[in-house]
């Protein structure tokens, strides 16, 4: 038997990322942001759900970029962190021992530390209720080369040790249990 409750946000896990912005290092910032996700893969796009009361919202609204910088175990308490401090009060950078690095394509800065920074170029603010949706389209990528497999190119997620966000708590991502297609892959037949 299931029970009714109102409409809620319980669709997780969700990737926990720190989002970086700031045109220059004089207004530098992070955000830890979970509404967030891909929003089309061609052309590459992404988007993050920002509260208005927030301190970056005004430099994402004025700058119309962000880096999404994939978090780990070891960026655990910086991601935390940067979610319940204001960068109105205090450099997140500094504070967490962070190196703001400038992006290849936007006027952001990437997290050096982050294993992977996806730079992102603001393409529409949709106003939704208790945030306003940043669309953005995916311009550059920057990947740690320790986590790329030499083999196949493909960046190692496994290896980078991400975490996830769910319903308040952080976790570390589990082992592997299948892949795309493995339920209708055909078996190999042994000789």
């Amino acid at each position: 038997m299931k029970i009714n409750w109102k409409p809620g946000t319980l669709l997780y896990p969700l990737p926990a990322v720190m989002v970086s912005v700031g045109a220059d290092p004089s207004e530098y910032n992070i955000l830890t942001v979970s509404w967030t996700g891909t929003i089309c893969s061609d052309p590459a796009m992404c988007y993050i759900s920002v509260r208005k009361s927030r301190h970056s919202y005004p430099l994402l609204e004025k700058n119309k970029c962000f880096v999404l910088n994939l978090t780990t175990e070891d960026l655990s308490y910086a991601t935390d962190w940067c979610g319940v401090k204001s960068g109105a009060e205090v450099n997140k950078f500094e504070a967490m021992g962070l190196t703001p690095v400038p992006a290849q394509r936007i006027a952001a800065p990437v997290i050096a530390e982050s294993p992977l920074n996806i730079e992102c170029e603001v393409v529409e603010i949709k106003e939704l209720g208790t945030h306003d949706m940043f669309i953005a389209k995916v311009v550059n990528i920057q990947a740690d080369e320790r986590f790329i497999d030499p083999q196949t190119g493909a960046f190692n997620m496994k290896e980078a040790n991400l975490i996830a966000y769910m319903h308040g708590g952080y976790y570390s991502i589990g082992k592997r249990i299948g892949k795309f297609g493995w339920s209708v892959q055909k078996k190999k037949k042994k000789r």
